[in-house]
């Protein structure tokens, strides 16, 4: 019956059903030993916080190195310095956007993280803190995917600078080819031109910048909003093993897009 039906009007026949299977499937108690399950748990969670605050100082308390090469990006403000990038504060969160020169469109994933920078950004600045994004593309190809996207953080273009390739986050045509780059600091096969990141800087007093943190591939997980959510719920990522093979520009999710991908298995079972 289920296949008979056309993907919107099967959708509430789809999520009933599947939600009695995973009934089916998942262990269902009182109340009583649900609350003694939820506390063991919270114990845990509790530990894991405890772990997470030892984990960000150990991350603060990291050596720096100096920056020693005058970086020159381009962005709505013309031509600036990495100095300049920091907007009158000390601190400077750098994500690295996966956008290559010759690319039409940013990167869909890294524009799935970028959903979540508009807002948050006037918070971080009230910790003397800037946050910005850096792409190997020029700035006139950010500048037109950031207006279609509708996002207002800023977004500079390092395609003049060697800023992407000294912080793992653009490869050379070279390490492509063999296969071999310095990636989340190990030599692997990058797999593509462009890669994702957060670099992290520190300006002192006497205008002096130092590099103080860098992390990519699943570290940057924590700054992805959508998925610290998702985390919480019975489903989780409900990925599969696959990645973020649903993941789509805001703007691409068709009506229906989701339901047919992913339960596209449910509408081909004949029981």
């Amino acid at each position: 019956m289920v296949a008979q039906l056309g993907t919107a009007a099967a959708l509430p026949l789809l999520k009933a059903h599947i939600g009695v299977r995973m009934a089916d499937h998942h262990k269902v108690v009182s109340h009583d030993q649900w609350l003694d399950a939820r506390k063991s748990l919270l114990a845990k969670e509790k530990q894991f916080t405890r772990l997470r605050e030892e984990l960000s100082q150990e991350r603060r308390e990291l050596p720096w190195e100096a920056v020693s090469k005058n970086y020159v990006f381009e962005g709505p403000n013309g031509k600036q310095s990495l100095s300049e990038l920091f907007d009158g504060r000390s601190q400077l969160i750098v994500y690295h956007f996966m956008f290559g020169p010759g690319w039409d469109a940013g990167c869909e994933h890294c524009s799935f993280w970028a959903d979540s920078f508009n807002e948050v950004i006037v918070h971080l600045n009230q910790r003397d803190v800037t946050m910005i994004a850096v792409s190997h593309a020029p700035y006139s190809k950010l500048a037109a995917y950031k207006k279609r996207m509708g996002w207002n953080f800023k977004w500079v273009s390092s395609n003049s600078a060697d800023f992407n390739f000294d912080y793992q986050a653009s490869f050379t045509r070279e390490e492509i080819a063999g296969k071999k780059a310095l990636y989340n600091f190990v030599v692997q096969d990058p797999g593509i031109s462009e890669r994702e990141g957060i670099s992290v800087f520190f300006k002192d007093e006497s205008r002096h910048l130092f590099h103080t943190y860098s992390t990519y591939a699943r570290g940057i997980d924590i700054v992805n909003t959508a998925y610290n959510y998702l985390d919480l719920v019975p489903k989780g990522r409900d990925e599969q093993g696959r990645g973020q093979y649903w993941v789509r520009r805001h703007d691409e999710y068709a009506a229906g897009l989701a339901t047919k991908t992913i339960y596209a298995g449910l509408l081909e079972n004949k029981d």
